[in-house]
């Protein structure tokens, strides 16, 4: 009775009669929708679209699963920095590592830490003054600190984030999407992703900044890190259309802390232009945005009956019933499998082989749509408990 009870612990509390694949293999693609227009000081009348706000406008993948990208909500010229031209300046005073007291303490090309640009080699003094700073080639004028007051795209919460996932367990040969499979062209024109639409990929970028509890307006002017996780765990001994990905949104930056310098995501990047005498000068921008990190993980799970077949007590009554054929007089004879010839007479085939057998399950027809699933339903798992009996 002991042995009895071990078995249904392990078969249908702890389904150990499963294998499993956490190797999973995934793809992502991004797409952004929306338009917008501004009227400011400082950039004048602007139309605002895809090629203005998506950086980089096809994301990257700095680690496998893993999509980044980011939506720009708020960027204007530096403030006080009009176009700025490479000069030999002195570098300020608050910058320690710009002190000098002679030229030798300013060795040429070295550049300044936490300063503007790279030493020439030469030590600046005002009046008799002993102390100086080192003189340094820069882009001038340099950067004046400063904060925006409001966001530039207040109003991008409607735009859309189209999030196509493609998965793919590897070892049971099981592939799937977040798509739904429908011949409806006009589904992934309307949708959004919800309750009621699991399987619209197209997610409204108020909604999910709003699902990680945060203020979309408040985002936009300072900006943040979005992590989007998408979990696929999937009994693959199920139809295919139970598995399905589960999704969740978190603020990942330190929100919390509004004076510190951990909040928020921000960037700068310049425009560079060439003036009629051909001296190049650039617009210095820093950019607020919204970075989005999409993260995949899952597993799969598939029925392996190995252990049925050669483990337990009273195992030939599962062979018996797994690899039986009907004799010339239509009754069943055991021990032959229906799965094809030479498969009963060479059972230590199923150990290796093809991609299947690699994961020590038996070759064949299985259920939900799966070669080589193998699966025991939950009669055959009792008539076993009553042969264990």
């Amino acid at each position: 009775m002991g042995y009895l009870c071990f078995l249904l612990w392990v078969f249908l509390v702890k389904k150990g009669y499963q294998d499993t694949d956490t190797s999973l293999q995934s793809s992502i693609i991004t797409k952004v929708k929306g338009v917008t227009f501004t009227n400011t000081s400082e950039l004048g009348e602007r139309l605002w679209d895809v090629a203005d706000y998506v950086i980089p406008p096809q994301g990257r993948n700095p680690r496998p699963n893993t999509w980044v990208g980011a939506l720009v909500m708020n960027w204007s010229p530096c403030r006080g920095t009009p176009s700025q031209v490479p000069l030999l300046f002195r570098q300020s005073e608050s910058i320690p590592d710009a002190l000098c007291y002679r030229d030798s303490d300013c060795p040429p090309g070295e550049p300044v830490v936490a300063g503007n640009g790279v030493r020439t080699g030469r030590c600046l003094r005002v009046g008799n003054m002993q102390r100086g700073t080192c003189e340094i080639f820069a882009w001038c004028p340099v950067e004046t600190k400063s904060r925006p007051a409001k966001p530039l795209l207040g109003k991008a919460e409607d735009f859309t984030i189209y999030i196509k996932n493609f998965i793919r367990f590897p070892k049971f040969n099981f592939s799937k999407t977040n798509v739904l499979d429908t011949k409806d062209k006009a589904f992934l024109k309307s949708c959004h992703f919800g309750p009621e639409n699991p399987y619209c990929p197209i997610f409204r970028l108020g909604s999910v900044v709003s699902w990680t509890g945060s203020n979309f307006q408040e985002i936009a002017l300072q900006g943040g890190v979005i992590g989007i996780q998408i979990e696929w765990d999937c009994d693959l001994d199920k139809a295919s259309s139970e598995c399905n990905p589960r999704y969740s949104f978190s603020r990942l930056d330190n929100k919390f802390s509004e004076n510190s310098i951990s909040s928020g995501y921000n960037f700068r990047f310049a425009k560079y232009y060439r003036d009629g005498a051909g001296v190049e000068f650039r617009t210095l921008m820093k950019a607020y945005g919204i970075r989005f990190d999409v993260m995949v993980n899952g597993k799969g799970a598939f029925f392996c009956d190995l252990v049925l077949i050669y483990l337990i007590k009273k195992s030939h009554f599962y062979r018996d019933k797994k690899y039986e054929e009907v004799r010339s007089d239509g009754t069943p004879e055991p021990e032959e499998a229906a799965a094809g010839p030479g498969l009963a007479e060479q059972p230590e085939a199923q150990h290796g082989g093809g991609s299947q057998k690699e994961n020590g399950c038996p070759p064949g027809e299985g259920l939900s749509g799966h070669p080589g699933n193998g699966k025991v339903n939950v009669e055959q798992l009792q008539n076993l408990q009553t042969a264990e009996a």
